[in-house]
């Protein structure tokens, strides 16, 4: 039976997340949805509010015997501003602050290591300013959020051009 490990990581909007874990061998299923809030079942509607304190993540379900917690926070690096901590690119507020939610002490252990690293690495001139927290519960967003890059290419693409895309090209090489 296929073991079965999961990852949950913020980086701005979610729609933007999915498409480079789903394209890696050893990725189960990519979720867009919300977590890291004091509000149970929140809608997209109540998230983009500012009040439920919860951010737009993904939770990845990931065979680690195919691909390890350390390469999908790797991956996730290179999705984000990991300077920015009020949002990614042209989303801007809580609820698209960089956060790796982490799900135990292996998980923290790898995140932390790997967020030092990159801190040491000089790659960045201002600090590393994403968070490292615990998980929480995680609530998936409406379905028309899922797979939006399948369902809405050109709208995904748009997204993508509001700064992540040339940010990637330029530093993360």
């Amino acid at each position: 039976m296929k073991k079965e490990e999961t990852a949950i990581f913020a980086g701005g909007c979610f729609w933007c997340m999915v498409k480079p874990f789903e394209e890696t061998p050893g990725i189960i299923s990519v979720v867009s949805g919300y977590t890291g809030g004091h509000v149970p079942n929140p809608t997209y509607e109540q998230v983009c509010s500012h009040t439920t304190g919860h951010t737009e993540a993904v939770k990845i379900t990931f065979d680690p015997s195919v691909i390890s917690y350390k390469d999908l926070v790797e991956i996730y690096w290179r999705q984000t501003d990991p300077t920015d901590a009020m949002g990614q690119f042209q989303d801007r507020g809580d609820s698209y602050r960089p956060v790796i939610f982490v799900n135990s002490p292996e998980q923290r252990k790898v995140a932390e290591a790997s967020k030092q690293a990159l801190e040491e690495s000089g790659q960045f001139d201002a600090p590393i300013v994403t968070k490292i927290e615990p998980a929480q519960p995680f609530y998936p967003a409406e379905d028309y959020h899922q797979d939006f890059y399948k369902k809405n290419p050109l709208r995904a693409q748009i997204e993508e051009m509001g700064g992540r895309e040339q940010f990637i090209k330029e530093h993360w090489k």
